[in-house]
């Protein structure tokens, strides 16, 4: 952990480039909503119920997992336990940021509902606390004003807006994730656990509950570290000399 001058020891970014990139994922993935809200109103969700979602629960991939059992005639028990386990992931995000950012105790109820993908990524991805507080702070704002507008407008224009498949709005936010994502895996260990975590994740999809397969993909990271570790083992062995204990 760093201290409070700094979450990496890096060269400090400027304001103005810790906000540009902030605002550019929060509009990029606050386009969203659009598909979060057709999605809704076409599972059954009344306006208010889909406003409600994107305004309490906030966190994207569970308010789609969510809607998207319920048009399948899941129970919404089922639904909303999917929807749970895949948030699950925030509450690894906030362990972290809550070193990170150092934030008053009064505000950390509210900062705790900004928790997600983006804002984690953001803000894990800036050099200094000081930084890491002002993208967190820009992505969370820009982030949940433009979703819960664009899901108004959804659920509002979900007849006029027809199958949003076919305008690709549901891909905009892993999308910009994956590509925040990406320049941070410099070692062969964290590329290793990305890629693993991925065919996890995929392969468990089509067999496994919703949200579900995301908690599975977060068996590579220990997968990694187990054979990463028999490996420095080995070749410690076989540069020991003979006879020496170890």
């Amino acid at each position: 952990m760093a201290g409070a001058s700094g979450a990496t020891g890096a060269e400090p970014k400027t304001d103005a480039a810790v906000v540009r990139d902030a605002l550019g994922v929060g509009f990029a993935v606050g386009l969203s909503g659009f598909a979060f809200g057709v999605t809704s109103a076409g599972a059954g969700l009344t306006l208010a119920q889909t406003c409600a979602l994107s305004l309490l629960v906030f966190t994207g991939a569970s308010q789609f997992a969510l809607v998207g059992a319920l048009a399948a005639g899941g129970n919404p028990l089922t639904a909303a336990a999917g929807a749970f386990f895949l948030s699950v992931r925030n509450t690894f995000y906030g362990l972290r940021l809550s070193q990170l950012l150092a934030l008053p105790r009064l505000v950390r109820p509210f900062a705790a509902q900004a928790v997600i993908d983006e804002t984690s990524a953001v803000a894990l991805a800036q050099p200094t606390r000081r930084s890491a507080r002002l993208g967190f702070t820009v992505t969370a704002l820009t982030l949940y004003v433009l979703w819960n507008l664009t899901t108004l407008l959804g659920a509002l224009g979900a007849e006029a807006i027809g199958d949003t498949n076919g305008w690709g709005l549901d891909a905009a936010a892993p999308a910009v994730f994956l590509a925040l994502l990406a320049p941070m895996l410099r070692t062969t260990a964290e590329r290793a656990v990305a890629g693993i975590a991925v065919l996890l994740g995929l392969g468990l999809l089509p067999v496994l509950p919703g949200g579900v397969p995301v908690l599975a993909a977060a068996l590579a990271a220990p997968l990694v570290l187990f054979f990463q570790g028999r490996t420095d083992s080995r070749r410690d062995r076989r540069s020991s000399p003979k006879g020496e204990v170890r």
